[in-house]
């Protein structure tokens, strides 16, 4: 019914409409039973990098998305169109049309390059922010991760009637009629596409909601996944209450958790159900019977990596490191090395000794260490420093340290050196704590999931004047991640609403407190708020004006969240005070995390299949090869025949005439996992392919065009 109210509205003759709506009405009135919603007209898209042209679909930037039209003809700065709806013809200007895709029809996205952040050059860890609508910006995660994701967790909008949340561009109110179904039209769109992405063999979806949606979303969950097993808890996220008229005064939400194959919640130190002291006491007296936790512990790289890498940057960072290659030891520390002296001009290394330099394992160019030589000698003579593996073919050294997050341990007693080496090396494992584990209880009662405390205030700490209603506790995301990803140290985890970005800051805390490597994708789009939306109209700004961009959630909030938590600071450089939460890491340390910032575009399918878009391309490569160190780039507009990407682990042939080249540079090259092979042919792939004999291969254009011509989300 919700689809012909919609097509009732557009009826220009009144008497007509009065009729059509009248029998309309009576349908409405009939009895149903169990989940039924309707299937409102298909959500639109605007397309602002795709430019106007004849036969493309557009609407008003400044009026209803889904009132589409067909362009006829441009002619200089005049559009000549006609409407889908009534077959009107019209006229506008250019600069008033967006061109529109509508919901079903095949799009081709790419990754534009926005922004990132390196706070942990070392490491081969992205984490990723996708400014889209996320519907599309899911199509893309399933060519991308289809079967390979091991947690999901969502915070979608609630549906308070509050113009809270967007129907195909429109703010949906209390008054909407229809508001109930068009949010369960457009959660069942996504969560179809999102059990795409889950592990079948083990993972978990998480959504949380509040009581306006909870029994048609629970429904929605039973009827999409009826092959797992879903359970909903209660999280006390306002103790004090909010008070309602004629209503019980609320303290809770809800979390459904959705088991996939072997999926299920991991065994806790701390139940989540008693209370803040209650629990500290039973830790304190835990029965010494109990099996005990250990986790690996995790030895960082000396060399550096990452944009601040090259000498010139921190001159005061490169210096020879002597090593004992009978012993595997380092031997001596020696200086930093003049900007203006070379490494043939250094003193040479002392006798049975070898000078191991920071120079770059794939280019050879010189980068730098760590840190300065004093604070190496000082690892060194603390037993915290070793010599790693040595590399035949490059004739190199690895150097090893216990970075600042494992010494801290080491300090609080967390983990214990259980002997030395030859070489006064420590030998460090977990200490024992023999703690009860039990199931999380299906009530969460701590003061730690105030979203007023710990996701109000915290924003406001990061981003002060900048404002963003009902952000979630970090440490209630964190704890429902920590049930699903204890045990999985290197989990891909996804949040299609990412809103403020809390999910990366927990994911971000949880590596933090356990050394894990979890990665986490975020899509959310960058929308103003109505009343922003409001101000920024009367001022003559549209959608899209880079004013208006902004002041878009995804650019003003998320992004800055982001980086401003993983270096330490507030958006105005001043350093964050305080502690997280039962534990010692403080704010102002921040996190040793990558981060890179896109905007999802979208393509012309033509000059893919012609090999033109190549350069737009190499970001999705590099998210589908794991999203493994710095995303590569390409500058210019020529396509090289071949790239070579160790340090990503990937490779691309553009032209297959160069097919035994790249098979030569492949074999020299055992980094490389993956590998993707432009051609028609495929015999010629699979032939390619074959002979490679890498981990993963693809044949492009046509896995790329295949997935979105076929994925046009219908039924």
């Amino acid at each position: 019914m919700a689809i012909i109210d919609d097509l009732i509205k557009q009826i220009k003759d009144e008497s007509l409409r009065e009729r059509i709506q009248a029998e309309a009405d009576k349908l409405i009135q009939q009895k149903k039973f169990g989940l039924v919603f309707e299937n409102h007209l298909p959500e639109c898209t605007p397309l602002y990098e795709v430019p106007v042209k004849v036969g493309g679909a557009v609407s008003l930037k400044s009026g209803s998305i889904d009132e589409l039209y067909i362009v006829k003809d441009v002619q200089e700065e005049q559009v000549f169109c006609v409407s889908k709806g009534d077959g009107q013809e019209k006229v506008f200007a250019l600069n008033d049309l967006v061109t529109t895709a509508e919901f079903g029809e095949p799009i081709y996205p790419y990754l534009q390059f926005v922004d990132s952040i390196s706070n942990a050059p070392n490491s081969d860890l992205w984490h990723t922010l996708i400014e889209a609508d996320n519907y599309h910006a899911l199509q893309l995660l399933e060519y991308l991760y289809a079967g390979k994701v091991d947690c999901i967790y969502i915070d979608p909008p609630y549906n308070t009637g509050a113009r809270d949340w967007k129907y195909n561009n429109d703010y949906v109110d209390s008054s909407d009629s229809y508001r109930h179904s068009k949010w369960l039209s457009m959660m069942e769109k996504r969560l179809r596409l999102a059990k795409k992405l889950l592990n079948p063999k083990d993972s978990v979806l998480i959504c949380t909601i509040d009581e306006k949606e909870y029994l048609h979303l629970g429904c929605l969950l039973e009827e999409l996944f009826p092959e797992a097993r879903t359970q909903m808890i209660s999280i006390v996220n306002n103790p004090n209450g909010v008070a309602r008229a004629s209503e019980f005064a609320r303290v809770d939400e809800y979390a459904f958790f959705v088991f996939v194959g072997a999926g299920k919640p991991e065994y806790l130190e701390d139940p989540l159900f008693t209370s803040d002291a209650q629990m500290k006491k039973m830790i304190k007296n835990a029965d010494k019977d109990n099996l005990s936790r250990r986790t690996k512990v995790r030895w960082e790289r000396l060399l550096r990596g990452g944009n601040n890498s090259k000498r010139e940057r921190s001159p005061g960072c490169f210096y020879p490191v002597y090593i004992d290659p009978v012993k595997r030891c380092v031997a001596d520390v020696g200086e930093a090395l003049p900007l203006s002296v070379s490494i043939e001009e250094a003193p040479p290394p002392p006798d049975g000794l070898v000078a191991v330099w920071p120079i770059a394992r794939a280019t050879g160019a010189e980068i730098c260490w760590q840190m300065t030589p004093e604070n190496f000698r000082q690892l060194v003579s603390d037993g915290y420093a070793k010599v790693g593996a040595y590399d035949k073919k490059r004739d190199r050294w690895t150097l090893l340290y216990l970075g600042q997050a494992q010494r801290r341990r080491i300090e609080r007693g967390e983990l214990v050196v259980i002997a030395r080496d030859d070489n006064d090396v420590v030998e460090v494992e977990e200490s024992e704590h023999h703690v009860v584990k039990t199931a999380p209880k299906t009530i969460w009662n701590r003061q730690s999931h105030s979203a007023g405390e710990y996701g109000s205030r915290l924003i406001k700490k990061i981003l002060p004047e900048r404002e963003f209603p009902f952000p979630k506790s970090l440490y209630a995301v964190a704890d429902c991640l920590r049930v699903c990803v204890t045990n999985k140290p290197h989990a891909l985890i996804v949040d299609f609403f990412a809103g403020s970005g809390t999910t990366l800051h927990a994911v971000n805390l949880l590596n933090a407190e356990d050394g894990g490597q979890r990665r986490c994708i975020m899509v959310t789009n960058n929308e103003v708020s109505d009343s922003e939306a409001k101000s920024l109209t009367k001022q003559g700004y549209q959608l899209g004006d880079e004013e208006w961009e902004r002041l878009g959630i995804a650019r003003y909030v998320t992004w800055p969240r982001t980086v401003c938590s993983i270096e330490g600071h507030d958006i105005n450089g001043e350093p964050l005070t305080g502690k997280y939460l039962d534990s010692d890491l403080a704010m102002v340390d921040g996190f040793q995390a990558n981060a890179i910032y896109f905007k999802l575009g979208f393509l012309d399918k033509t000059a893919v299949a012609l090999g033109r878009q190549f350069k737009e391309l190499l970001s999705v490569l590099w998210m589908k090869a794991g999203s493994i160190g710095i995303c590569p780039q390409i500058e210019g507009e020529t396509i090289p025949k071949m790239l070579i990407l160790p340090d990503n682990r990937f490779a691309v042939l553009t032209d297959e005439r160069d097919f035994p080249e790249f098979l030569g540079q492949i074999k020299k090259t055992p980094e490389i996992e993956t590998v993707f092979i432009v051609t028609d042919s495929e015999p010629g792939y699979r032939e390619m392919a074959t002979k490679l004999q890498v981990k993963t291969s693809y044949q492009l254009y046509r896995d790329y065009l295949d997935n979105f011509r076929i994925n046009t989300g219908r039924k």
